[in-house]
């Protein structure tokens, strides 16, 4: 969650907008950082609006906020910028990782801020606070550690042995990433990077543990006893904005080359799924048993589902987790026509295509030729 992506995100209205619309119980905001959101924390433990855990989090009751800072990491090892999530267990620590942090950027009220620093040291850093270090979206063509980050290996900046987990991004999956053979120690996580209220649970994982708090979820990363990711869920790759590599002179889809051969431009943004094959070593997939990774698509990019007839799904039946992978045809006839209800059962079961995203523009749903 980046809060200052919008000035509805706020904490309270996080809680709310997590439990109520999306259907979840753990979320992690990565500008706990920033002095205002650390000073609405405080607010509202103070009008016992929501408590901080034993196991370290925030809960309001229904759901846990993990306290994380996302940081653009740029070590001189860096071919280019790298975005990386420092989670820390309790309020007192994120507080002191504030005002580390702050030495270090030019504007500590935003997220995401450029950070020139060794990797290696501020890794040391979140480890020395019982934090956790996780790259953040991997493989986006920009700001990401295989996009522009390094070459080919992340030990080309980062230590491997401080490193607790691998967030993938929503321009890839499970079955794209486990070509790549140095990442099959880390447990994957598929989470939203959501900028807005409605982006929120995009993309998320199923995770088995004893409750919703920070130790817990440490455990899941280290797969401690029987704490482990069940299932992650996240778009279609397709639907990301980076997934093909694309022209941004003349918009056509490429082979990566220096220069369009349509335009002649050299604007290109090399596709995830491209960058991808370039690192993979073998180009097999990992041994490493994985947890389902289940495709879908967010209602918002659903065809000829408005607002209104959105939230009145909302209402009647739970959630959009529900809506999305549970309600029954007949749930979803009750409150939408059948065209909608037919839409939604169809992407459940991936039976609609997708025109691929590429250059910074998402993929969208694409109509069976008679709805056209």
């Amino acid at each position: 969650m980046k809060i200052s992506a919008s000035n509805h995100l706020t904490i309270f209205n996080i809680f709310h907008y997590v439990s109520e619309k999306k259907g979840l119980d753990l979320v992690g905001v990565i500008d706990a950082h920033v002095p205002e959101v650390l000073e609405e924390i405080d607010l509202l433990i103070n009008q016992q609006a929501c408590v901080e855990l034993n196991g370290g989090g925030i809960s309001n009751g229904s759901v846990t906020m993990l306290l994380g800072s996302e940081i653009e990491l740029y070590d001189e090892n860096c071919s280019g910028p790298i975005h990386v999530l420092c989670f820390l267990p309790t309020l007192k620590r994120m507080k002191e990782f504030s005002l580390w942090y702050q030495q270090y950027v030019k504007n500590e009220t935003l997220s995401s801020q450029r950070m020139y620093i060794e990797a290696p040291v501020l890794q040391k850093k979140v480890k020395s606070m019982d934090g956790l270090f996780i790259p953040a979206h991997v493989f986006t063509p920009f700001k990401s550690l295989y996009g522009k980050g390094v070459q080919y290996s992340l030990t080309e900046v980062f230590d491997p042995n401080l490193i607790d987990g691998v967030e993938l991004g929503l321009s890839s999956d499970t079955s794209m990433a486990d070509t790549i053979s140095e990442l099959e120690s880390y447990v994957f996580l598929t989470n939203s990077d959501a900028h807005s209220l409605e982006k929120i649970g995009r993309e998320y994982q199923e995770i088995k543990m004893k409750e919703p708090s920070f130790e817990e979820f440490r455990s899941v990363l280290s797969e401690s006893g029987e704490r482990t990711v069940v299932a992650n869920y996240g778009m279609n790759p397709l639907l990301g904005k980076y997934y093909t590599t694309i022209c941004r002179g003349c918009g056509s889809r490429i082979q990566y080359a220096p220069t369009c051969p349509h335009c002649q431009s050299k604007k290109i943004i090399k596709g995830v799924s491209e960058r991808i094959q370039e690192v993979s070593q073998d180009h097999q997939l990992s041994q490493r048993p994985r947890p389902p990774y289940i495709h879908q698509v967010p209602l918002e990019y659903i065809p000829g589902l408005g607002p209104k007839t959105l939230e009145k799904m909302r209402k009647e039946l739970h959630h959009d987790m529900y809506i999305i992978h549970k309600a029954s045809e007949e749930q979803l006839l009750a409150i939408s026509p059948r065209v909608l209800a037919d839409r939604i059962l169809q992407l459940r079961h991936g039976e609609l295509e997708i025109n691929p995203g590429g250059g910074g523009t998402y993929g969208s749903v694409k109509l069976p030729d008679r709805e056209n």
